[in-house]
């Protein structure tokens, strides 16, 4: 009896071994990615944007570090702040950063996300002497700028929604009808906001933002760490909440006001925002984030045969990257999830991908 247990036991211990090898095999040498040395010159979108000056952008930045109660650290997402500042240079526009409180904000690194524009940033004296030095949102000179830009992180839902000057900017915004963004947990910056007649900024409003779905994914216990839920706050203030798959990009547009749902629509926010500046977007190369992300909306939305044609195409695209580790992180949700079909087809795309 026990030889048969050692035995059924070492052929799972084998299974599973053999299992996680084929998985990391499927990432083939992205993991091994080193783009922690990126500088801007190196990536040509920033060198060749328009050299113009359209306008300026506030974007915003939270000055909590602590996650509530729980004592962890917090504050405003990199990858937020970077792609979107980029994106607005490129395309003419001088970016300044603001924050609730001044001075450096705390900020989120998460290496898995990271990519060539997030690195490049971190190397961006300039960029980063903005974020170090960033001035308080109530010393700002609103009048200057032609839209505002809310960046997420779990920091803005403890301080973008209970400040009198975040609520004042985005006021006047509102009041003189020019462009508001926001993305992820950056809407928080939106709650409460209410005009002279008692009417909520977001009322009858399509909104996206980070989703109950998503926030209690990532923090089970969510409800009794953040002051409330976003998605939750905005539906009750009469939002017409637009929520899409979790963990893909979603972006809603109504007039001025730009929204995101997460920080895989950051790129979309950010061209979204230019074009409701009056001016079409400078073409830019799709990270292969995106591709990915493409191929996994695709999937959720048509099917795996029509993804298995996108992965086909982008093959044979040149200068066009598939993210490996994007799709493989979605397999393993869905599986951790119990949905073994949904997570064995993703691995099955994966390995499409050259």
């Amino acid at each position: 009896m026990f030889k048969k247990i050692g035995f059924i036991t070492l052929t799972v211990i084998f299974c599973i071994t053999s299992f996680i090898i084929w998985f990391f095999s499927l990432l083939g040498n992205e993991l091994k990615t080193d783009y922690s040395q990126q500088q801007p010159k190196d990536i040509r979108y920033i060198l060749e944007g328009v050299n113009v000056s359209r306008g300026r952008i506030l974007a915003v930045l939270t000055s909590e570090d602590t996650l509530g109660a729980t004592g962890k650290s917090t504050g405003y997402e990199l990858t937020e702040l970077a792609r979107a500042f980029y994106v607005f240079q490129a395309n003419g526009f001088t970016v300044d950063i603001a924050s609730v409180e001044g001075g450096e904000p705390s900020m989120v690194v998460d290496a898995d996300d990271m990519g060539k524009f997030d690195y490049a940033f971190l190397n961006d004296e300039k960029a980063m002497f903005k974020v170090k030095n960033s001035f308080a949102i109530k010393r700002a000179n609103l009048a200057i700028y032609d839209a505002i830009y809310f960046v997420g992180g779990k920091g803005a839902m403890f301080d973008f929604a209970s400040d009198v000057s975040i609520k004042a900017a985005v006021s006047y915004f509102w009041q003189t009808n020019k462009v508001i963004a926001a993305v992820c947990h950056g809407p928080a910056a939106f709650v409460d906001v209410v005009s002279d007649t008692g009417e909520y900024f977001v009322e009858n409003k399509q909104v996206s933002a980070f989703t109950n779905s998503e926030e209690l994914f990532f923090i089970p216990d969510a409800k009794n760490i953040f002051p409330f839920l976003l998605e939750t706050k905005l539906r009750e203030q009469s939002a017409t909440f637009i929520a899409g798959e979790n963990y893909l990009n979603q972006v809603s547009v109504h007039d001025n006001l730009i929204t995101g749902q997460n920080p895989w629509s950051v790129w979309e926010v950010a061209e979204e925002t230019i074009k409701a500046l009056g001016y079409e977007p400078l073409p830019r190369v799709k990270t292969p984030e995106e591709n990915s992300v493409q191929i996994l909306k695709i999937f959720v939305t048509q099917g795996y045969e029509s993804a298995l044609r996108v992965i086909s195409e982008l093959n044979q695209t040149p200068n066009t990257n598939i993210s490996r580790l994007t799709i493989a992180t979605h397999a393993l949700v869905a599986g951790i999830k119990g949905k073994l079909y949904k997570s064995s087809q993703l691995l099955m795309l994966l390995n499409a991908v050259e």
